[in-house]
């Protein structure tokens, strides 16, 4: 099965936009109350996952995110995702990556916590990091390389 992430760029904001006014008796375009519905249902699944960890043992839930996530796809078909706008720090709030999560989820064993768990992401120089921290000095650290494959997608090596 494919790897599940979802970020939000860092800081965490939730305030969503006021709606855009195109006429006196309409009160936001049916595309943007579609993409605040469907972000707002994924960000409620996902609330009490605790980054995915939970989700691992709950393969029902799992399938109600994945198809949270597809439909937002849905949702932002014929966008571009892969521009400048993607350069930022972007904070991970669920993923079903196996080793992300293994690492959050072991690090009371080495007497800490994992803390943000982000991705730095500069599609010009086509960088990604992984940085996951450990209050209050620590932090893992993986640099990588990305290419854009389509408007919307971003393979890492």
């Amino acid at each position: 099965m494919p790897m599940a992430t979802l970020l939000i760029p860092n800081p965490f904001n939730t305030k969503l936009p006021g709606p855009r006014y195109s006429h006196r008796r309409f009160t936001c375009s049916s595309v943007t109350t579609q993409s605040r519905s469907a972000k707002e249902h994924l960000l409620a699944l996902i609330a009490d996952q605790d980054r995915g960890l939970r989700t691992q043992s709950d393969p029902v839930k799992r399938a109600a995110i994945v198809e949270a996530i597809d439909a937002m796809a849905v949702v932002g078909a014929g966008s571009v995702t892969t521009g400048d706008s993607l350069s930022a720090t972007w904070r991970l709030l669920w993923t079903t990556e196996k080793e992300q999560l293994f690492i959050i989820e072991k690090a009371p064993l080495f007497g800490t916590r994992a803390g943000d768990v982000l991705q730095v992401i500069d599609v010009r120089n086509g960088t990604l990091n992984n940085v996951i921290t450990f209050p209050p000095d620590g932090v893992f650290f993986v640099r990588s390389s990305i290419e854009v494959a389509s408007p919307q997608r971003v393979n890492f090596r």
